[in-house]
């Protein structure tokens, strides 16, 4: 499989997981102007679309895509949030498991300031991998295991959010918005430390602050922990993911 990053941050998200058969779009955070341009102007072999919550740096493209006739696939809550009436818009639950294409994915609810939001454990089914997609929340109360890949959101970290409140850079009433809705290095690393990674091949650390993260500091900490390869996001980049039958 290969992961393309389309955008990654506060300005926008979205991500392309790409199989042989099959693309699963997730996140949709972009004008669709840009979204077309990042595909080649080509949705063929495009399954659907992953959106896991109402942010609009997470669905700003919501009904150009399933105009473009993508399925979506979303929470209750973030239909609701949105206003949408369309045929291709798909509900989906926590922990209730759906197909899509090549991918079983099982959705998993995130602790965020939006209702419904969602996380994501999706395997391709032909080799059994799975991945991780967490994002936008300050913890996750579940632990997984036979994870291959972990794509998981990395804000901010503490020392560069105290410098910047210090220093009049950022409003303390931004600092508690940021602790209380997104996963701080600190929580990153208490996750990781409470679950079973011993057969994960990557960690792709996701919608990182522009000004309140390190991202070199982040990364290698991160994995030097771990001691598996670590990498961060950025538009453009094209990660692949090694076939890995377990």
């Amino acid at each position: 499989m290969k992961l393309k990053v389309f955008a990654s941050g506060s300005a926008g998200n979205c991500y392309l997981l790409e199989s042989d058969n099959c693309k699963l779009l997730i996140e949709c955070g972009i004008q669709f102007r840009r979204l077309k341009q990042a595909m080649n102007f080509d949705f063929s072999g495009v399954c659907g679309c992953l959106v896991t919550h109402a942010h609009q740096d997470h669905c700003k493209a919501i009904h150009d895509v399933m105009s473009a006739g993508i399925d979506v696939y979303a929470s209750k809550g973030t239909k609701e949030a949105l206003g949408i009436n369309h045929y291709r818009y798909n509900v989906i639950e926590p922990k209730k498991q759906f197909t899509v294409g090549d991918f079983i994915i099982l959705p998993f609810d995130t602790q965020h300031d939006c209702e419904g939001s969602l996380g994501f454990l999706i395997q391709y089914k032909p080799t059994g991998e799975k991945l991780l997609f967490a994002t936008d929340t300050y913890y996750l109360k579940y632990r997984f295991k036979g994870l291959n890949y972990i794509m998981i959101e990395c804000n901010f970290d503490d020392d560069t959010v105290r410098h910047n409140v210090d220093s009049g850079l950022v409003h303390s009433a931004m600092k508690n918005r940021l602790i209380e809705s997104h996963f701080s290095l600190k929580h990153v690393k208490e996750f990781l430390n409470a679950n079973d990674l011993s057969t994960v091949r990557k960690i792709i650390l996701i919608h990182l602050s522009d000004s309140n993260s390190d991202a070199m500091k982040i990364a290698n900490e991160i994995q030097s922990m771990t001691g598996i390869d670590t990498v961060i996001a950025d538009v453009g980049m094209e990660i692949e993911l090694d076939w890995c039958p377990f």
